[in-house]
Order: structure tokens, then C-alpha cells, then sequence
């Protein structure tokens, strides 16, 4: 199924528009307020592609394209659409601050506990979040980037009012989200005769290298990341003494929530006071790829151009762009630990913290090595073996190859995969977060790594990759009843799947409305350079220059007609032509040709015309 990002996003934000406006207000439903995580994405599927797509633009109504228009006509019309967006942004930050006005992170209805006699407390289900985090620094920039635009396009004294007061809320929010992610880092140092490093080395000996192989060479690669963790944290981590241990293994990343121990992070923003932390000090590679997700956006070109961060904001993010790289060079090591044949490769990863096997963790370490050959110019070989993982975990997860019999893959998808947060037994029963995007996951790291691919060969493959899984993909959307256009619906390409009778999944549908944003962002690249057809339209201009010359030098016949129209035709297209060549040679090709073409009848006409004389 060919992606068409304008028009699946126009299908998106009725849909959305349809489940999320009642008589033209802003409607939470009946689960509106109970997970910050869910809310939070319900407002992205509108607000991050009318911050990060001009033809999507909200914050300028004058501005706004009619098939926009058309598409959000429930929720009013071109003026009114961004004052609702205002005033449900507003609802959000008041829903989700607590009584001592400080912001807060519920993961709410998207934790579960993993004791089916015992509910969770309320304590628990009020507990920060890592997706909350990082979902809070996407929404506050696309808020805050809106609001500065819309500002000063509207004169309601009302919708002024509620600007100035949001503004201040989010910029608060952005804050504490950055807080609570510096101190959601962990860095975890083992013996490598514990389970934890038992586990390490086979992952990475893959049975062919020895504990003290692995040791050595684990020391020789990570010995200056391991001593820029131990010299340059300063803000919102507890650096293990095991770590200055060269005989110790590590890992880093983070926890799902605030983790145990962490200590405050001075700031002078009036955040509140900081929550104490829960979180057993493991990371957690689904919850560290969230946290890069969010992190990223600190310093997209549109947060810097439009300068969102205050002062403060700033050190916040340098400390986490710290742990952003590191993380990023930690895990793209791991994964590429041995050369000849990657860990990565072995499918299914195994997780050394939770104990856990599966595809999806495979998809989580690829998603950073995506995250890392992004930050740095990636080699056509890592490239290569990256898109042979991605088609390796759309076969294997069922998503570009046929189901079985009683597969046990169904259940990657439906019901999940589930994590036990360790750590949140202390205050009741033991919590647990279940996965069910690793198909729009899937979508989503091969559309980053087809905008990164500049070789022809591994584009074209990503291309078609990402294709069958967003035809995968879209099947899944509701088809009627609440929620319709909006996903999941599982049933729908697994038929032997549970039907689903649960809510829309704002998680799978916000992620869906980012790829649509990351393919614009893409089909806007230019086209990828091929040195073949570059070679090959010089040449075709280097003829056709010399053709034009030489029939500019014959006389004009006496009913000249329109010869001099056409040759003046002729050396418009040839200069288009050689203004394209470096970056579109096919398109140079194209016109070279058509003025081959033009030529070579001209000169046919000139010898018929002599041959009549």
C-alpha cells in the first residue's frame, strides 16, 4: 500500500476530530483524565502535525488550506479550531497538576497489576511515568510553538487570557518532564558471575565467546564511555562506585519512573517538590527508546529557531543530551558488539534486567541504533544490516508473512508484551505495562532509517518494507462504532485474535500520525543521487549543447514558421536541465532527451526541405 502522507493524515484528523469534538467542544470521554500518557497523546495526533507540517498550520487561520478545513469542519471553522485547541490544551495541564500546583505524570489506566486478586492503589496508579515524561516535552514544544504563532493572529480577550495562563503551565510542565527524565537515568554496574552479567555475556558471546573474552573486549570498548559517565554527571544521577570498576559490566538508560535513590535536580524553576523515586535502578530498553524519543525534540531545528527554552531549560537539556548520546553509543555498541556477527542479529533479544525474550526488545535495540546512525554518518554496511534486521522482525512478527496455526506470534500483538515494573511492589501490588505498537514501532524505525538511507539499493528495499507494513498497518484501524478510523482492531488482520472491545488506542494512533509527519518530512528530501544517471545527463547535455550549436549556425529556411520559437524552447530546457543535474539527474535525463528529440526532427525537416529543393 502506497504511503500517502497528506491524505492518510487528512483521514487521521477527521477521525480524530469525529471522537474528540461533542457539539463542537472538546470532549475528553469517560476515560479523559485517567492516564496523562493517553491525554497527551490524544492532543499530539493534532497538534504535532499542525507545528511540524505548513499545510497543516492551525496557529495562522488565514493560512489554513481548505481540505484542512473540510476535514476538522466538527470541530467549527477556521477560527474557532484553534481557540478549542487552546482551551483543550488548557484542560489538559489543569487535569494533570496536582493540588500544590505541581505538574504530574500518571500513567494511570495504562499501568496493570500483575496480581489479578488485588487492585492497583491509587498511590500506584498516580505514579510518574517515562512515557509521560517524554510525551510532556513533545506536547509542551508543540504547544508552546503554536502558541507563539497564534497569539498574535487572535483578539479575543478570553482565548489572550487562557494564552498567557497555558504558556505558563506548559513552560512549568516542560520543566518538570525534564527533571523527571534527568532523574529517571540510571547507570547499573554487575559482577559478570551474577545473573545479570551471566546473562550480558552470553547475549554478546553468542556461544562462541567466553565470559572472559567478552570481559576484555567489553572493557576495551566502553573504557572512555565509561569514564565520561563517571566525570561529567553532575545533575540527577547517582553514579554507582561499581562503575569505576573495570571489572564490572554496566548498562544505561532509563527506568520506567523516577528511579529509587535518585537525587533532587537543582533548579530555579518553580516546579514543586520533587517526588521521591520508586523504580528499581534498572534500565529498561522499551522505556530507554521512549525517553530518546522525547529527548531528540530538544534540539529539533523548530525548537531552536523559534527559541522555546528559557535559560533554565537549556542546562536541563544539555544534561539530558548527555545521557542522550551516551545511551545512544552504549546500545549501538552492544548491538554491533561483535562485527562479524552482531547481537542484534540474533533474534530474539534477550532483556538482562527483567529476564525477558522476545522480537519487540529486538525492535527496541534497533530503534537506538537508528537513534545513533542518524547522530552520526552511518556506513553503507551498518545500513545494510540494519534493513536486513527490520525485515527479519516484520517476517518474524507476523506482520509481512502469514500467520500459522495456533501461532504463538499473535501474541506480540494481542494481548502483548508485558513488563514488570520492578520496584513498584513497595507501595502495593506488583505493576506491570503491556506493549501492543510493535507493528506502528516497526513502521516507525523503517521510515527513520529510509529518510537516513542515501544508497539507492537499501532505500529501495526500506520503501517497500515500509509499505507492506503500513498496509499492515491501516488494516488494523476501527472500521465503525466508537473510535472508527482511529486504531486498534487487532481482529482485523489477525481473525484469530480476541476481538477488541476496548477503548481507541491514542498510544497506536499517535504514533501512526508521526510516521505520516516523518514521510512528509521525507518525500521533502531531496531524491537520492545516482552517480550513473549524473554521468549519463552530462553527457546527454554535452550532445545536446553541440546539436543546439550546430543548428543555430544553419540558415533559416525562407518559412522560417516557428524554427526560432522552438530553438529559444530548446535552450530554456537545456539550462533547466543543467541546473538539475547534481540533484536530480533523472529529471536532466528527461529533458535532455525530449531536446534530442526536438533537434533531430528539426534536422530532419532541414533535410527533407533540401532533398524537395
Amino acid at each position: 500500500m502506497q504511503i500517502k502522507p497528506r491524505q492518510h493524515l487528512l483521514d487521521i484528523w477527521q477521525a480524530v476530530a469525529r471522537d474528540s469534538f461533542d457539539g463542537g467542544e472538546w470532549a475528553w470521554g469517560k476515560r479523559g483524565g485517567e492516564s496523562s500518557v493517553s491525554d497527551a497523546e490524544r492532543l499530539l495526533c493534532l497538534l504535532y502535525p499542525a507545528t511540524e507540517i505548513p499545510a497543516f498550520r492551525l496557529d495562522d487561520p488565514d493560512t489554513t488550506q481548505d481540505d484542512v478545513q473540510k476535514v476538522l469542519r466538527k470541530a467549527g471553522g477556521r477560527l474557532e479550531v484553534p481557540a478549542k485547541l487552546v482551551l483543550a490544551a488548557a484542560q489538559f495541564m489543569r487535569m494533570h497538576t496536582g493540588e500544590d500546583k505541581r505538574p504530574t505524570f500518571a500513567g494511570g489506566s495504562y499501568f496493570v497489576s500483575a496480581d489479578k486478586d488485588r487492585d492497583l492503589t491509587e498511590e500506584q496508579r498516580e505514579l510518574g511515568v517515562v512515557d509521560s515524561y517524554s510525551m510532556s516535552i513533545t506536547l509542551c514544544l508543540a504547544t508552546l510553538g503554536f502558541l507563539k504563532v497564534y497569539e498574535s493572529k487572535t483578539r479575543r480577550s478570553d482565548v489572550l487570557e487562557t494564552i498567557q495562563e497555558l504558556r505558563a503551565a506548559t513552560s512549568n510542565r516542560l520543566t518538570a518532564a525534564m527533571v523527571s527524565l534527568l532523574r529517571s537515568f540510571t547507570v547499573n554496574a554487575f559482577d559478570t558471575d551474577s545473573s545479570q552479567g551471566r546473562t550480558l555475556c552470553e547475549l554478546l558471546g553468542q556461544g562462541r565467546l567466553s565470559q572472559r573474552h567478552v570481559l576484555q573486549k567489553f572493557q576495551r570498548r566502553f573504557r572512555p564511555l565509561r569514564a565520561a559517565i563517571v566525570e561529567s554527571f553532575v545533575l540527577g544521577v547517582d553514579v554507582q562506585e561499581g562503575l569505576k570498576d573495570e571489572n564490572q559490566l554496566f548498562e544505561c538508560g532509563w527506568g520506567w519512573s523516577i528511579v529509587k535513590d535518585a537525587p533532587e535536580v537543582e533548579t530555579d524553576e518553580e516546579i514543586g517538590p520533587q517526588p521521591a523515586g520508586v523504580a528499581n535502578q534498572v534500565p529498561y530498553l522499551y522505556f530507554t527508546v521512549v525517553a530518546l524519543d522525547g529527548i531528540q525534540d530538544l534540539f529539533s531545528d523548530r525548537t531552536l529557531t523559534l527559541g522555546l527554552l528559557n535559560s533554565e531549560q537549556q542546562k536541563l537539556a544539555e544534561a539530558l543530551r548527555l545521557r542522550w548520546e551516551i545511551t545512544q553509543q552504549f546500545w549501538s555498541g552492544i548491538a554491533r558488539f561483535d562485527s562479524d556477527r552482531w547481537p542484534l542479529e540474533d533474534i530474539p533479544w534477550r532483556t538482562t534486567g527483567q529476564k525477558l525474550e522476545s522480537e519487540y526488545f529486538s525492535l527496541s535495540v534497533a530503534a537506538i541504533l537508528v537513534h545513533d546512525l542518524m547522530r552520526r554518518r552511518a556506513t553503507d554496511d551498518d545500513l545494510t544490516r540494519t534493513v536486513s534486521v527490520m525485515e527479519r522482525l516484520a517476517e518474524r512478527g507476523r506482520v509481512t508473512s502469514r500467520m500459522t496455526r495456533d501461532d504463538p506470534m499473535v501474541q506480540l500483538h494481542n494481548p502483548g508484551v508485558t513488563l514488570p515494573l520492578q520496584g513498584s511492589e513497595a507501595v502495593g501490588p506488583p505493576m506491570q505495562w503491556i506493549m501492543t505498537d510493535f507493528s506502528a514501532q516497526l513502521l516507525k524505525r523503517t521510515i527513520q532509517l529510509c529518510t537516513l538511507s542515501r544508497n539507492l539499493a537499501s532505500h529501495d528495499r526500506l520503501l517497500r518494507l515500509a509499505e507492506d507494513i503500513f498496509g499492515h498497518v491501516w488494516l488494523r484501524r476501527i472500521r465503525d462504532g466508537e473510535g472508527a478510523g482511529l486504531w486498534d482492531n487487532v481482529h482485523a488482520a489477525y481473525p484469530e485474535s480476541p476481538v477488541s472491545e476496548g477503548p481507541v488506542s491514542w498510544s497506536i494512533t499517535e504514533r501512526v500520525t508521526e510516521v505520516m509527519v516523518q514521510v512528509h518530512q521525507m518525500y521533502h528530501q531531496p531524491p537520492i543521487r545516482s552517480l550513473e544517471l549524473t554521468q549519463l545527463a552530462r553527457a546527454l547535455l554535452s550532445e545536446s549543447a553541440h546539436l543546439l550549436g550546430n543548428e543555430q549556425m544553419e540558415p533559416a529556411p525562407a518559412s522560417e514558421g516557428n524554427r526560432g520559437m522552438e530553438l529559444r524552447g530548446i535552450e530554456v530546457k537545456l539550462r533547466r536541465a543543467r541546473d538539475l543535474v547534481d540533484d536530480q539527474p533523472g529529471t536532466a535525463c528527461a529533458l535532455t532527451l525530449d531536446v534530442l528529440g526536438q533537434l533531430d526532427a528539426l534536422a530532419r525537416a532541414r533535410e527533407a526541405a533540401a532533398q524537395g529543393v
